[in-house]
């Protein structure tokens, strides 16, 4: 606990401030279950099983300029994306994952009292961003099956508002946004930012749009389709008018030189990585499928590498905790909307199997299986 002296100091907002909580480590999983490494099934946090390109683990090995302070521009890397986007390089940013471009656009839009209007459920970063710089999030609820509600969401858009904050497909629902709601909501005038980290499971971007309407952010990342988490390396395509004053703002230097050269690296071997992503999609629709067949379950239709399933009856919680003994990890959310049910990362088929079996084994001893 602080002193009084240190509280004082901190702002009046920190008290109630809630962090954003990340899974745990692999190691320290495998360390606290007593169980090696290579059987973790870790299914709780979206990554990309089959791990990044060879490429680009060459190019972080074989880099030899790592005492030089990396270009803070990244024109090596925003020039491979605009043969990868058909944008032009100079709408293009970059950031240490898509993650801290949100809170650039919150440093650059939000004043204390200014409101962000998002749809949930849905990734929690942005109420955590929104909170951080004394925004206000004004949070609408979707539908029974976690469709944006256009009108409600267009009606708590007000002068006080900055930004609408929207993943498509939404996190952890796996439900895309339609292209017509996109368009209403960037006639508010509103800064719409459209996160699109899993994009390339989906196959529809809204990247191009981003020509034409100089309120649109769009943010990508290679931490899902590149596997490149632990690099932590996004971008953001924005119109020329809005991105001038976002390099006011952005600090130098902010995506090191190994996340640079293992982006460049994977853009150079597309066709190897969206192989991968052909196979998470593919399994994605029979874990889908295997799912369906389970009649305590309502599972959900997923566009991402990832599907998110609700119990019938039955308790979810229970049914998370008792697949972690046996070293499997699905993504637990306790709050509203979400309560009943979780999040499952598509993996390799043997990782399907084992959580099937394990869902198997501890429903039928539960009860509802």
């Amino acid at each position: 606990m602080a002193s009084d002296k240190l509280t004082r100091l901190l702002r009046p907002d920190i008290s109630t401030f809630q962090g954003y909580t990340p899974v745990e480590p692999f190691e320290r999983l495998s360390e606290k279950l007593g169980i090696p490494l290579d059987q973790i099934v870790k299914l709780d946090a979206n990554e990309n099983p089959y791990g990044c390109s060879p490429r680009a683990q060459n190019a972080v090995a074989e880099f030899n300029r790592y005492h030089i302070y990396p270009d803070s521009y990244g024109v090596e890397l925003c020039e491979a994306l605009e043969k990868f986007l058909s944008v032009s390089r100079t709408q293009i940013a970059l950031g240490n994952g898509s993650d801290e471009l949100l809170d650039f656009l919150c440093r650059l839009l939000v004043s204390p009292g200014d409101k962000v209007v998002t749809a949930v459920p849905t990734f929690p970063m942005y109420r955590f961003n929104t909170a951080s710089f004394g925004g206000q999030i004004v949070e609408v609820p979707r539908d029974e099956n976690f469709e944006v509600q256009l009108e409600p969401l267009l009606a708590a858009i007000d002068d006080r508002t900055k930004m609408v904050m929207l993943a498509t497909p939404n996190n952890p629902t796996g439900n895309p946004i339609a292209p017509e709601h996109v368009r209403r909501l960037l006639e508010t005038g509103a800064v719409v930012v459209v996160d699109e980290a899993y994009a390339e499971f989906a196959g529809f971007s809204y990247a191009s749009w981003a020509k034409d309407y100089e309120n649109i952010v769009v943010l990508r990342t290679f931490s899902k389709w590149a596997a490149l988490a632990g690099l932590r390396v996004g971008y953001g395509v924005f119109h020329p008018n809005l991105i001038q004053h976002f390099w006011r703002i952005k600090p130098p230097y902010n995506v090191n030189v190994a996340a640079q050269a293992a982006a460049v690296a994977s853009l150079a071997d597309v066709d190897y990585l969206m192989g991968n992503v052909r196979r998470i999609v593919a399994e994605r629709e029979r874990l889908s499928g295997e799912l369906k067949k389970l009649p305590y379950l309502q599972v959900y239709p997923s566009a991402a590498n990832y599907i998110y399933i609700k119990f019938l009856r039955g308790d979810a919680l229970a049914v998370k905790k008792a697949l972690e003994k046996r070293g499997v990890f699905v993504r637990y959310y306790d709050e509203a909307y979400l309560r009943g049910g979780f999040r499952i990362t598509v993996g390799k088929p043997e990782h399907s199997e084992a959580l099937l079996a394990g869902m198997a084994e501890i429903t039928k001893r539960m009860g509802i299986g």
